[in-house]
């Protein structure tokens, strides 16, 4: 079933808000920018508690745009959740959407998504049954990546791992990259980092959690058998002292990073053979407070790093940059860890919010263009608001991850215990040539949306486009 989702006669969450002056009227440290933004609904009335959106603009085709994301249930639908994609064609203003195929009826999430250099799309995600039940019916555990030229018909998924009639290990929270790198001699190949659970949930000791890889060497058709690249292990408890949140991410000469958290801080592993061997871990930054970060009004909240290079050919070119939140400061916020040596030495972390002390931001994501090589970060923001009143903010680099600016997204405040508190475990933000989408829950009138922000930047610059 496909429906057409378009800003006509939607409510205020999914009016397209543009403005000619964005922030002309914002108090405090956000400046006034010119320009126009626009925030349009992703999903409409069919879906239910939409979260965890991941989104990749096509290189090929930078109008094109394809979203994805888990929604539960409802009556008449699948048995379990399931996975969505939606798909614009007009740089992610109108959307369409479609349900994904649900083989076995498993549950599924943390999807992800992202586009090869010739413009083909990858989708990645969790399938599972049974877990945190003694002695469950029904049994499963794997990730799985499908294909696509145009985000509505995909070829069938091919698993990257799979359990079958047993929910132990449990492989959680995958993430995906393609080498676009234009010099790399492993250009074309697909990465999946994730972590495995000896068993998900567990409070005794010898239950671990595991960084696991896998690599395609034929553009996803298959997977090479998956290995273990961290040293170290964690707890199984999905919390602060459990190893998880690992991002790959590619260099320009094709090495390949991965960067996650876990006991001792954010822990850095490279390859520079293609993802077939990978090197000691590193520590890299100590997380205060943790990575698994409780918040008012949120039923969970962690601070996930996210791994990104600039392939651009600017003045940053093979920057690494890790974007993450902790609490060094007394209150969550926002940072960027730049390495300008491939990650032997690193930066101060830079603080991204430029507010005053004491407000809150979550659920952090970034991207960096390929063309000028900005840095963009999108997380949700209470700075000015009372209580669990969000908003939610884009903060973009132009001089390599050393300074941000600020800009409020035009999407009014709202009250994440108005609605499910699950409002996912991350944003979706893409940018090519400037054209910037965004993907990010809200709540209105009780009902949760995915929205997304559309704009364009004059490349190397802070200046927005109409």
């Amino acid at each position: 079933m496909r429906r057409q989702f378009s800003p006509v006669g939607l409510s205020v969450c999914g009016a397209v808000l543009a403005m000619a002056t964005v922030l002309a009227q914002t108090p405090g440290p956000l400046p006034p920018v010119a320009g126009q933004m626009a925030v349009t609904a992703v999903t409409g009335s069919e879906a239910l508690r939409p979260a965890e959106a991941s989104v990749a603009i096509n290189p090929t085709n930078p109008l094109h745009v394809i979203a994805t994301l888990i929604q539960s249930n409802q009556p008449g639908r699948q048995p379990r959740s399931s996975n969505w994609g939606y798909v614009s064609t007009d740089g992610g203003r109108t959307w369409v959407g479609t349900p994904a195929a649900n083989p076995g009826g498993r549950v599924q999430g943390d999807d992800v998504v992202a586009f090869g250099r010739d413009g083909t799309a990858f989708h990645s995600y969790i399938a599972f049954d049974g877990i945190r039940v003694e002695r469950p019916d029904v049994a499963s555990s794997g990730i799985f990546v499908r294909r696509s030229r145009d985000g509505v018909e995909w070829q069938a998924p091919v698993a990257v791992i799979d359990h079958v009639n047993t929910a132990m290990p449990f492989e959680d929270k995958p993430w995906l990259v393609v080498d676009r790198a234009a010099a790399s001699p492993h250009r074309g190949q697909v990465y999946v980092a994730w972590t495995r659970f000896d068993v998900y949930g567990s409070n005794d000791p010898t239950h671990r959690t595991h960084i696991w890889f896998a690599r395609s060497k034929d553009g996803g058709q298959t997977f090479q058998p998956p290995f273990r690249i961290s040293d170290e292990s964690g707890d199984a408890l999905d919390g602060d002292n459990t190893v998880e949140g690992a991002v790959p991410a590619v260099g320009p000469n094709g090495e390949v990073y991965v960067v996650w958290a876990g006991p001792k801080g954010l822990v850095l592993d490279r390859s520079d053979d293609g993802g077939w061997t990978f090197g000691a871990d590193r520590i890299i930054t100590p997380l205060t407070g943790g990575w698994d970060i409780p918040l008012p009004g949120l039923e969970r909240h962690n601070g996930m790093p996210v791994t990104a290079v600039d392939l651009s050919s600017g003045p940053h070119r093979g920057s690494l940059y890790v974007n993450f939140i902790d609490q060094r400061n007394g209150d969550t916020d926002v940072f960027v860890l730049a390495s300008r040596d491939g990650g032997r030495t690193w930066d101060a972390p830079v603080r991204v919010n430029d507010d005053p002390k004491g407000a809150d931001q979550m659920f952090t994501w970034m991207a960096v263009d390929p063309a000028d090589g900005s840095l963009n970060v999108i997380f949700h923001d209470r700075r000015g608001q009372k209580g669990t009143l969000t908003g939610v903010t884009l903060a973009r680099s132009i001089d390599g991850g050393r300074t941000f600016m600020n800009h409020r997204v035009p999407v009014d405040p709202f009250d994440c215990c108005a609605a499910s508190s699950f409002v996912g475990d991350y944003n979706g933000i893409d940018i090519q040539g400037g054209r910037l989408v965004a993907v990010f829950p809200v709540i209105r009138e009780g009902t949760q949306r995915i929205m997304a922000l559309s704009a364009r930047f004059r490349p190397g610059s802070q200046a927005l486009l109409p």
